[in-house]
């Protein structure tokens, strides 16, 4: 049966690249305007699946998709790791001179911020989705109005690429992680990588008493993000990715924290894309 995937955009979103990547060709894309609608595309039973954006290695973390997974206890399968390469595009048969704003998603705005420091003439517009506004560009033959999304989207929309790879550090990559309602049923051997959450008690030492249990049990902690647990003030949950190479020091690992912590939540064990 075809599987079928909700992205946050539409085709020629990043997001919609990165569903082709990981499923193949052969999937069925929801465009949703937002995560929240994703989400509850997947809730709803509308989609297998939701391809959600979770970092990014120049803008940091995208903090309230953590608390999306967990709040609607979904559970991350696999990830990917797309190389984030932002072209500046518009109509053709213009110059960069004339156009005089540019409309994309913050997270692009942010990483672009350089280049457009180069380009004070040009003001700049958040927009919901990168690609939605290369279509509305295409579609209402907006002149002077610049989109920044991927080579795909220029290529559907048939717009001029006015300048490449205009992200401030060009090694730009953005996590991606499949989540799914049910949790995974991948054999112990291909799981080496595992996401999880827990919160501590505020005293000293309890966070390193922790990160002390993964280093003895050999678990790589990858990821770390901190987040403020809005019912309790100045009490925090702890969002962790690992890595390891035998399954087993994981489950020990694991035996310990649910201990050591309070609430452990795994949010997932899938296999490393990060090799």
């Amino acid at each position: 049966m075809k599987k079928t995937v909700a992205i946050q955009g539409i085709k020629g979103s990043f997001h919609d690249i990165v569903a082709k990547q990981y499923f193949g060709t052969d999937v069925t894309v929801v465009e949703c305007l937002t995560f929240d609608e994703a989400v509850e595309c997947l809730l709803d039973e509308k989609v297998d699946f939701v391809v959600m954006a979770l970092e990014n290695s120049i803008a940091g973390s995208i903090i309230p998709n953590y608390a999306l997974i967990d709040a609607n206890n979904l559970h991350i399968i696999g990830e990917q790791y797309l190389d984030i390469q932002h072209h500046l595009m518009a109509l053709p048969m213009q110059s960069l001179k004339e156009i005089k704003e540019a409309h994309s998603h913050p997270m692009a705005l942010l990483q672009c911020k350089d280049f457009f420091k180069s380009q004070p003439h040009i003001k700049l517009i958040e927009a919901k989705d990168t690609a939605e506004v290369a279509m509305q560009i295409r579609n209402k033959r907006l002149v002077g109005i610049a989109a920044i999304g991927s080579h795909l989207a220029a290529d559907i929309f048939e717009l001029q690429i006015l300048k490449r790879s205009i992200q401030t550090i060009k090694h730009n990559e953005t996590r991606f992680v499949i989540v799914k309602r049910t949790i995974n049923n991948t054999t112990d051997d291909l799981i080496d990588k595992v996401s999880m959450k827990f919160e501590l008690n505020h005293e000293r030492g309890s966070l390193a008493a922790v990160l002390n249990i993964m280093r003895d049990y050999k678990l790589n902690i990858t990821k770390i993000q901190s987040l403020p647990i809005i019912e309790t003030p100045w009490k925090y949950s702890f969002f962790v990715d690992v890595t390891f190479d035998d399954f087993k020091n994981y489950i020990k690992a694991k035996s310990i924290l649910e201990i050591k912590t309070q609430d452990l939540k795994i949010l997932g064990a899938y296999k490393n894309a990060k090799l």
